[in-house]
């Protein structure tokens, strides 16, 4: 069923109210906990999100600079907005693929060390965090509440940022000679995981 324009907007709006921050400051219970714990949880059980997740915590180090903080920064603002129009039930085509491709495209761009420019390197991040928060949006439960679920995915992919960026530093601290190879080895298994989503065989 499509939607018209203007119910649209109203959903979508009413999804972004729902993760606004200050909505938490109106509503506590048991729907805020369940949702933030079903919203954390979610990006960090699926194979998919894990391996892209930590593949631009590794690709932001890689990059270096600010890119250490911004490419992070970006992915989680615009899953935030992706997970919004998953909430209002927006459709956005090829979601699973996209993520899929994004685990693909982001273990190649470590395994083969792209120096992209830092607006160019948030730009690619961006678009691909529109599908993994889609993903995150759309399987919110019914009963959680839409603000601390966004909130829990949030943080649970910020996390899992870190974890990618802390994987970078760990290893170029141990060996600096041989320490990018070896995160160039991670960024290859990552892409060759991405290639088994894609496929199916995971």
């Amino acid at each position: 069923m499509s939607l018209s324009p203007t119910r649209t907007a109203v959903r979508l709006a009413a999804a972004l109210l729902a993760l606004a921050p200050t909505a938490a400051l109106a509503h506590t219970g048991a729907g805020a906990t369940t949702g933030f714990f079903h919203g954390f949880e979610h990006p960090i059980t699926g194979l998919d999100h894990v391996l892209a997740m930590v593949a631009v915590g590794i690709f932001a180090w890689q990059l270096g600079g600010r890119a250490r903080w911004l490419v992070p920064a970006t992915f989680v603002v615009v899953m935030a907005l992706g997970g919004a129009l998953g909430i209002a039930g927006v459709a956005v085509p090829f979601v699973e693929l996209g993520i899929g491709l994004s685990v693909v495209a982001l273990g190649a761009a470590v395994a083969f060390d792209v120096k992209a420019p830092v607006a160019a390197a948030m730009a690619v991040v961006g678009l691909f965090a529109i599908f993994h928060g889609h993903a995150h949006g759309a399987e919110m439960p019914e009963d959680a509440a839409g603000y601390a679920y966004g909130l829990g995915f949030m943080v649970g992919t910020a996390l899992l940022h870190l974890a990618g960026l802390g994987v970078g530093f760990a290893i170029g601290w141990a060996a600096e000679a041989r320490g990018r190879f070896a995160v160039q080895a991670v960024g290859g298994a990552i892409c060759l995981a991405g290639i088994a989503i894609v496929t199916g065989v995971l």
